[in-house]
């Protein structure tokens, strides 16, 4: 985009200024890459207290099925995903892929079972099409509905629940992927017991009149530092979780990106609603036979970064390429520089040595089990 005057701004815009953020362009809005304390700080902070993250960017859909049946919305958009939604409990989140005809995938999101209808949070710069999508292909059935006044934040680290009790006590009694309705200081809001730090924390969907006043609360309290776009890519990294259009996109399928997990045994082969998504065949013949290349973590031998789009190789000369870096950077818990990359599968297994190509030199680099940083979720 040429200036920001055609970027948007989510409800937190005139928050994240006033307290001091740098704002950059991302997927079309005016977003906090940090804060004055930096990138470093506000990463160890969320991995020590409580990080709070505007990702009001994010998209916030309501699928409500025509005859009034929830079951219906659920069976209709299992017809888009790979997931079981139908098995989803009222009051819990799974997460999903929505697929193409190739086994590509088109973005990955949140379910929730609201008991009435579902509610999906998409990725900021898919989500316009998400919503296309979904209408195209539900709107016989269902009522889809982009929630526009809204803010959405993520509070994250081993302080949250801490935190979030002294404004609503039963936040205690909360599970990881549980999902209630709470008032915050006469606030409406969502609650999720979720995020994409590693962290046990929450995502709070806020009506975006109300979301300074309970973000300015939250901040108000000793543990919680407001943290930008820089530290949240970096905390994802070492916790393993893909970037959209980074590590995943519509080339690359689930059992490549190692996501087969998120895939229930109800919808694979020989499942009692086995198939049935764009990308089917393709993607349950992975599933079951395995892929030419996979997704793997990659610690580097030094200090130097690895960032994508670096080419990989075989051999410290460079004639064997093998795969390419598409994350990397320096993972502050870990104290060195971390990646993940596609590699053929005849050299995924950890402790793989492999290299990096970058500026011309063929960096050491180590197959590693995923995560780098172990989830601390409250199960």
């Amino acid at each position: 985009m040429d200036g920001t005057s055609e970027l948007k701004k989510t409800p937190l815009y005139d928050l994240n200024v006033s307290l001091g953020a740098r704002m950059v362009p991302y997927a079309g809005y005016e977003m906090p890459v940090q804060f004055p304390a930096g990138v470093m700080k506000e990463h160890l902070h969320t991995r020590t207290a409580a990080g709070l993250f505007d990702v009001s960017h994010m998209g916030q859909i309501i699928i409500r099925a025509r005859s009034g049946n929830n079951a219906d919305a659920a069976r209709a958009l299992e017809a888009l995903v790979p997931v079981d939604v139908l098995g989803i409990a009222e009051g819990r989140q799974r997460y999903a892929l929505f697929t193409n005809d190739a086994g590509g995938i088109l973005d990955d999101l949140m379910i929730t079972n609201r008991g009435d209808h579902l509610f999906l949070v998409a990725n900021a710069a898919c989500k316009d099409a998400d919503f296309a999508h979904l209408q195209k292909h539900l709107g016989s059935t269902c009522e889809v509905t982009m929630l526009t006044d809204r803010a959405l934040v993520a509070l994250q680290g081993p302080r949250a629940e801490t935190v979030l009790a002294e404004f609503w006590a039963d936040i205690t009694e909360m599970r990881f992927m549980d999902v209630r309705s709470c008032d915050l200081h006469d606030a409406e809001c969502i609650v999720s017991r979720s995020g994409y730090t590693g962290e046990d924390g929450f995502e709070i969907s806020i009506p975006a009149a109300q979301a300074e006043m309970v973000c300015r609360r939250l901040l108000d309290h000793p543990d919680v530092e407001p943290i930008g776009l820089g530290a949240r890519d970096s905390l994802r990294l070492e916790a393993g979780l893909c970037l959209y259009g980074n590590d995943i996109d519509t080339a690359t399928t689930p059992a490549e990106a190692g996501l087969g997990w998120a895939i229930q045994k109800v919808r694979r082969g020989g499942g009692d609603r086995a198939g049935g998504f764009p990308g089917a065949d393709v993607i349950l013949d992975q599933l079951e036979k395995g892929t030419a290349r996979r997704r793997v973590g990659l610690k580097v031998d030094g200090k130097a970064p690895v960032r994508a789009p670096a080419k990989l190789y075989s051999d410290a000369e460079g004639k064997t390429e093998i795969g390419h870096v598409t994350s990397g950077g320096f993972g502050p818990t870990v104290e060195n520089p971390v990646a993940m990359g596609y590699v053929a599968a005849a050299l995924a297994t950890p402790d793989t040595h492999l290299f990096a190509e970058v500026r011309g030199k063929f960096l050491p680099v180590t197959v590693s089990a995923l995560p780098f940083v172990s989830n601390t979720f409250k199960r």
